[in-house]
C-alpha cells in the first residue's frame, strides 16, 4: 500500500480517554522506548504507526514525507466551544481585548472610527470590566470619540453590550424602554441608560447593527478557517448556531471550503411555551438530522443558558454576592429548565448548558439528572453521529467558573462532560480581580476546578469560547497545566491543586473534546483506521516540560490526510 503522506522523526502522543490514566500510568506521560515515531496516512485516514526505522522500510512510495524534527505529533485539536460566525464577522472590527485602562481603550477606539469614516456603524469588541469605575462604561465616554454615528462595543464575555447615544437611538432606547426578560438595561441615577445592557438586553441593539452579506461571511469564515489550521485546529463545536446561520455554513461545506470538522449547537430560549418548543424542534430535527453522521458538518445539540456571568452578577448564585444582595440572574425557572430538556433528552438530542455560578451549575447538573431519570436509557432517534447502538447522552455543561464541592463528583457519576475553557482563567488581575472580588475568597477558592471535576471521575472536553478570547490552544494548556498568566504570575499557579499534567491537558483538547462531540471513534487520538487529522509541534513538549508550553507552535497542520497548514521551515 502506497502512504500518501508519512510523516517521521517525532514522537507520537495518543492521548488518552474518559477514566484512563497516562500512557505508562505514570503522571508526566512519559512513553516507553520502541514507542511510535512515525505516522503514515492514505486516503484520509491513518494507516500505520511505527518507528523511523520500519516507516523508511514499509513506506518507501509515500507520495510526500515530512520530518517532524523532534517534535510532538498529537490528534488536531478539537475545540469544543466556539462562536465562529461571530467571531469571523469581528475580525475587521476594533480589538480591546486586554487593554488595562479607559483612556487606551477610549483611544483605540477613536482611532478606529477615524480611519472607517464610511462605516455606518463602529462596532468593537473584547473591552474588559475592570477598568472602568464600577465596572461598566457609559454612552458618554463613547459619544465622545464617536460622536457622529452608532458605535457598539461587545464586552470580552458577550454578556453585556456599550452602546453610545446614536446606538442607542437607533435602537428606540430610552429612559421609558421596560428591561426584557432576562436582561437588564442599566441606568443611572436619573432613570437614563447609561449606555451598558447586560443579557437579553444586549439583543435590543445588536438586532439593528446592519448584518453581513453572504459574500462577507463567506470570506470571514474561509480566512478564520485559516488561523484555525495555523493554530493547530482540525475541529470545533460552535455553541450557538441561529437556524438562519445555517445556510452559511451549507455553502462553505458545499464549496469544500469548510476544513475544519464542525459540529452546530443550535439554541434553546425560554421566551417560548413547551408546546413553542417542540414545534420548534420539529423544525431543528429537519435541518440538523439529514446531516446525521456528516464527517465535516454535523448538528445533534441544543444550547441553553442556567446563568449570565460573575463580572455582571448575572451568574446564578447559592449565596448573595460579596456587598450585595442579590444572587444572580437565571434565565429558567427550575421546572421550565427541566421541561424543555427533559423534552430534548426524550427525542434524542444532545444538550449543552452554559452555566457559570455554583446555582446555575446545580441547576443545570439537576435538570439533565432528571431528564435522564424520567426519559429512561436512550432508545430514541440518533441525534447526528457515532454509533446508534449503546449511545451514552454526553450532556454537557459549559465554563462551569465555580462549583460547589459537592456537585463536582455528579459529572463522573451522571456521564456529563464538563466543557471548559481554561484561559477564561487566566490569573490576571484585568481578567479575574472583578470576578474574584465580586464572590469572595471561599468560592474563587473551587474557580475552574477541572483537576477536581477529573479526578472524581468527570470527563474533560476543553475550549476556548472565541472570540471571548484567543483561540491559541497554547494558550489554554498554559492555564490548564501552570495556572498562570502567560509571564509566569503568579509564581507557582494560581489554585495550584487545580493544575493538570500536559498529558491529561492535551488529552482534554483532543480526545475529550472528540468525545463531548461523539466523535470519539472518527477521531480524537493517532490510531490505524481513525481520520487523519493530527499536528506536528515545534517541540517534544512532553519531554520539554510545563515552562516551554509558551512559545511551542505549529510546524504542521493535517485535516483528512491534507496538509491545511505548512509553516516555512517544515520540511
Amino acid at each position: 500500500m502506497r502512504a500518501d503522506l508519512l510523516v517521521l522523526g517525532g514522537r507520537v502522543f495518543r492521548g488518552f480517554g474518559p477514566g484512563e490514566r497516562p500512557p505508562t500510568g505514570s503522571d508526566d506521560g512519559s512513553l516507553p522506548a520502541g514507542a511510535p515515531t512515525a505516522v503514515a496516512v492514505a486516503d484520509g485516514r491513518i494507516v500505520w504507526l511505527g518507528t523511523d526505522e520500519d516507516a523508511r522500510r514499509e513506506w518507501r512510495e509515500a507520495a510526500a514525507t515530512v520530518d517532524a524534527h523532534g517534535g510532538l505529533i498529537v490528534a488536531g485539536f478539537e475545540d469544543a466551544h466556539v462562536h465562529l460566525l461571530s467571531g469571523a464577522r469581528s475580525l475587521d472590527d476594533v480589538d480591546l481585548f486586554g487593554l488595562e485602562r479607559v483612556d487606551a481603550i477610549l483611544e483605540r477606539i477613536r482611532a478606529h472610527a477615524a480611519a472607517r469614516p464610511e462605516a455606518p456603524w463602529v462596532l468593537g469588541r473584547g473591552w474588559m470590566y475592570v477598568p472602568f469605575p464600577g465596572g461598566l462604561p457609559t454612552r458618554q465616554q463613547l459619544d465622545a470619540v464617536v460622536p457622529d454615528r452608532p458605535a457598539w462595543m461587545d464586552c470580552y464575555d458577550g454578556h453585556t453590550g456599550w452602546a453610545n447615544s446614536a446606538a442607542l437611538a437607533a435602537a428606540g432606547i430610552t429612559r421609558d424602554t421596560p428591561d426584557p426578560v432576562n436582561g437588564i438595561i442599566v441606568r443611572d441615577a436619573a432613570g437614563e441608560p447609561t449606555g451598558a445592557l447586560k443579557e437579553s438586553a444586549y439583543d435590543l441593539v445588536d438586532r439593528v447593527v446592519p448584518k453581513p452579506t453572504p459574500d462577507a461571511d463567506d470570506a470571514a469564515m474561509r480566512r478564520t478557517i485559516a488561523n484555525l489550521h495555523r493554530a493547530g485546529i482540525t475541529a470545533i463545536q460552535d455553541a450557538y448556531v441561529d437556524a438562519e446561520e445555517f445556510p452559511t455554513w451549507e455553502r462553505l461545506a458545499e464549496a469544500g471550503a469548510l476544513t475544519v470538522r464542525s459540529r452546530l449547537a443550535l439554541p434553546m430560549l425560554p421566551e417560548q411555551t413547551l408546546d413553542e418548543w417542540r414545534t420548534r424542534l420539529d423544525g431543528y430535527e429537519r435541518l440538523a438530522f439529514p446531516r446525521r453522521g456528516d464527517p465535516w458538518l454535523s448538528a445533534g445539540i441544543l444550547k441553553a443558558f442556567a446563568d449570565g456571568v460573575i463580572e455582571s452578577k448575572t451568574a446564578a448564585m447559592l449565596e448573595p454576592y460579596e456587598e450585595d444582595a442579590s444572587t444572580g440572574h437565571p434565565e429558567w425557572t427550575p421546572d421550565q429548565l427541566d421541561a424543555f430538556v427533559g423534552e430534548a433528552d426524550g427525542r434524542g438530542w444532545q444538550v449543552e448548558i452554559h452555566a457559570i455560578g455554583d446555582r446555575g451549575v446545580r441547576m443545570a447538573l439537576d435538570a439533565l439528572d432528571r431528564a435522564a431519570t424520567a426519559n429512561g436509557p436512550w432508545t430514541g432517534r440518533p441525534n447526528g453521529d457515532g454509533p446508534a447502538r449503546g449511545r451514552a447522552r454526553r450532556h454537557r455543561l459549559e465554563h462551569i467558573e465555580t462549583i460547589a464541592a459537592s456537585d463536582m463528583a455528579r459529572f463522573g457519576r451522571a456521564g456529563i462532560v464538563a466543557s471548559m475553557q481554561p484561559y477564561h482563567g487566566d490569573p490576571s488581575p484585568n481578567q479575574i480581580g472583578l470576578w474574584a472580588g465580586n464572590i469572595g475568597p471561599e468560592r474563587a477558592s473551587r474557580a475552574w476546578a477541572w483537576a477536581s471535576i477529573r479526578r472524581a471521575g468527570g470527563t474533560l472536553a476543553f475550549g476556548s469560547d472565541w472570540p471571548v478570547v484567543p483561540f491559541d490552544p497554547f494558550i489554554a494548556l498554559n492555564s490548564a497545566v501552570n495556572r498562570q498568566t502567560v509571564t509566569g504570575q503568579p509564581a507557582g499557579g494560581w489554585l495550584p491543586s487545580e493544575r493538570l499534567t500536559i498529558p491529561e491537558a492535551l488529552s482534554a483538547y483532543t480526545l475529550g473534546s472528540a468525545y463531548a462531540a461523539h466523535a470519539e471513534h472518527r477521531r480524537g487520538t493517532i490510531a490505524p483506521g481513525l481520520d487523519a487529522d493530527l499536528v506536528v509541534l515545534d517541540r517534544d513538549l512532553l519531554a520539554a516540560g510545563a515552562s516551554a508550553i509558551i512559545g511551542t507552535g505549529i510546524r504542521l497542520t493535517v485535516v483528512g490526510g491534507r496538509v491545511v497548514h505548512r509553516r516555512e521551515d517544515a520540511s
